[in-house]
């Protein structure tokens, strides 16, 4: 079941002065990509679509005038870098059943083992092969007691049933690292005098 419906409608003029009329209007460019159809040009209410993406991954019933409503994932987003606005949003057709590979984030949870060590995110996110409509908002995993030199592998990820983890397996998603101990500045000038 799709998370959000958005109504889409079909736009005929393109460049930066039809984007720009598109925005003055609180809509969002975009482009609609189906495989082996070409691509549809639309412009998206710019709310509802800021508040949709603001789910990784998150699954969209796209209705667009006249063509009936399809399920559609963010392929791409560009973003003002300044303001945050979006710019234009490019999304893919899936259907149900359908296979597709996309980043989900990694999120950690649990205390590390005490005595001051830090966890570093090596990877924020894993490429995961999911069905379409199964693709889950982020993938937990437990660091709760580990201790320094401790690492958890892409391998060690619990996946959702029936998915395929695409990033290497032995790459490091999260590591436990030492605390390192600060040199003061009034050490230096003791070591030399002695």
């Amino acid at each position: 079941m799709a998370d959000v419906v958005l109504h889409a409608e079909t736009r005929n003029e393109f460049g930066k002065g039809a984007a720009r009329r598109i925005r003055r209007q609180d809509k969002v460019p975009g482009v609609v990509y189906e495989h082996g159809l070409e691509p549809l040009h639309v412009s998206l209410p710019g709310h509802e679509l800021l508040m949709a993406l603001r789910t990784p991954n998150v699954l969209i019933e796209l209705v667009v005038d006249g063509k009936g409503s399809q399920l559609a994932i963010p392929k791409a987003v560009q973003r003002d870098p300044l303001k945050g606005f979006l710019e234009h949003v490019d999304l893919l057709m899936v259907k149900r059943g359908e296979r597709v590979t996309v980043e989900i984030p990694v999120v950690p949870e649990g205390e590390l083992a005490p005595g001051g060590n830090l966890l570093e995110h090596v990877l924020s996110s894993v490429s995961v092969e999911i069905e379409a409509t199964n693709i889950p908002d982020t993938l937990t995993v437990s660091v709760q007691g580990l201790d320094a030199g401790a690492a958890i592998l892409a391998k060690d990820l619990d996946l959702p049933k029936g998915s395929v983890l695409v990033t290497e397996e032995d790459a490091t998603v999260l590591q436990v690292l030492a605390p390192q101990a600060e040199e003061l500045p009034g050490d230096e000038d003791e070591d030399a005098e002695v």
